[in-house]
């Protein structure tokens, strides 16, 4: 036994001592990449970008080149971290974190703020850090950057020639922390001699959820700050289990009127605890549901038990809960409102007018 505690202990200081050497390799990797970018030999070769000519040359993935170029492009403002690295303080997935956080948030980067972070924290942690600091540095363009990721949902289904359903698909951040908490605790062991794969227990959740007719209660709970809610400058993202950091614009439609628990905090205190349930409820939502019937947005008809209840001046920025500030809305239509930057304003004769986002277009380029 005692052997195998030496033997044990060799290997992880040969493993620690290899590490340290891969990382200082990638640190020169890093630098010698984004040198190579600013020439033209890539196109000489034909290759069609110069991450095409390292990607393939170098038998790497996209997303590891873009990190080695960003990290090398960023090297010298990075310079503390970089010797943390060299240091044996962090590793290099830290300072591809940290470099990607500074290309986010540009002139608001605080490198020695993050630093002390990441010398506290495993690269996953970190990452989930800087998340949260990209939040509080610009809120909208974190919002921005999961508007990107929604755009990028999609579901796919086939069959095989047996009968099998085949499904391929992708969901954002936002909409996976949803099925996700719906799916786990279906997806749980039924006993000792369940001996399904994980696999095949949230399939089987995934059909106990289908089949119930929606009806499976989903316990999700959201953690954020009254600062986060405004939408204001500094406030970290929220929080929700199996979720990556959740933009203000989210939480708005969350705490609008969802079925989530919502936990609001001020100065790390407590505040205010929701229960699961809909905000609008009771005789009130009875009688939004007689008036309005289906979805209020111009040409859809979603029955109302597909929809939420929006609050025309949301109640954080001092709107009531009188009927006359509500108005029925459909999931996809909820969320253009809040994520998606729609304005609904309603009409002298009571209808409902969306009015879509202001886009800003650069200048066109003068010439030369």
């Amino acid at each position: 036994m005692l052997q195998m505690v030496d033997r044990g202990a060799e290997l992880g200081q040969q493993l620690v001592e290899n590490q340290l050497q891969i990382d200082l390799l990638l640190l020169q990797q890093s630098l010698l990449a984004a040198e190579f970018v600013r020439t033209d030999f890539w196109d000489w070769e034909g290759s069609a970008t110069p991450y095409d000519w390292i990607r393939i040359n170098c038998h790497l993935a996209s997303n590891t080149v873009g990190d080695r170029v960003t990290v090398g492009e960023r090297m010298t403002e990075l310079a503390a971290s970089v010797q943390a690295v060299e240091a044996r303080e962090i590793g290099y997935t830290h300072l591809v974190v940290m470099a990607r956080t500074a290309d986010a948030v540009g002139e608001r980067f605080d490198e020695s703020q993050l630093l002390q972070k990441a010398r506290q924290s495993s690269p996953g942690k970190f990452r989930h850090i800087c998340d949260h600091y990209r939040h509080s540095a610009d809120p909208d363009a974190y919002a921005a950057e999961q508007f990107e990721k929604y755009e990028q949902r999609g579901l796919s289904i086939s069959r095989w020639e047996d009968g099998s359903l085949i499904l391929n698909g992708v969901l954002d951040p936002v909409e996976g922390v949803a099925l996700r908490s719906a799916l786990e605790p279906l997806a749980r062991k039924s006993g000792l001699h369940d001996q399904r794969t994980r696999k095949q227990r949230l399939a089987d959740a995934l059909v106990e959820l289908t089949t119930h007719g929606g009806k499976q209660k989903v316990s999700l709970q959201v953690t954020s700050s009254i600062e986060t809610l405004l939408g204001q400058t500094g406030a970290p993202g929220a929080e929700a289990e199996f979720s990556l950091p959740i933009s203000s614009k989210t939480v708005e439609r969350w705490a609008c009127d969802c079925s989530v628990t919502r936990v609001l905090l001020q100065d790390s205190v407590v505040i205010d605890v929701g229960r699961a349930e809909r905000t609008i409820k009771g005789p009130r939502r009875r009688a939004l549901v007689a008036r309005d019937q289906h979805c209020r947005w111009t040409d859809c008809e979603r029955p109302a038990s597909a929809c939420d209840g929006h609050h025309l001046n949301h109640w954080i920025r001092g709107g009531g809960g009188e009927i006359e500030n509500q108005v029925l809305l459909c999931h996809r239509h909820h969320w253009m409102v809040h994520e998606g930057n729609w304005q609904l304003v309603k009409t002298d004769d009571g209808r409902m007018m969306p009015i879509a986002p202001t886009f800003h277009f650069a200048r066109s380029r003068e010439p030369d």
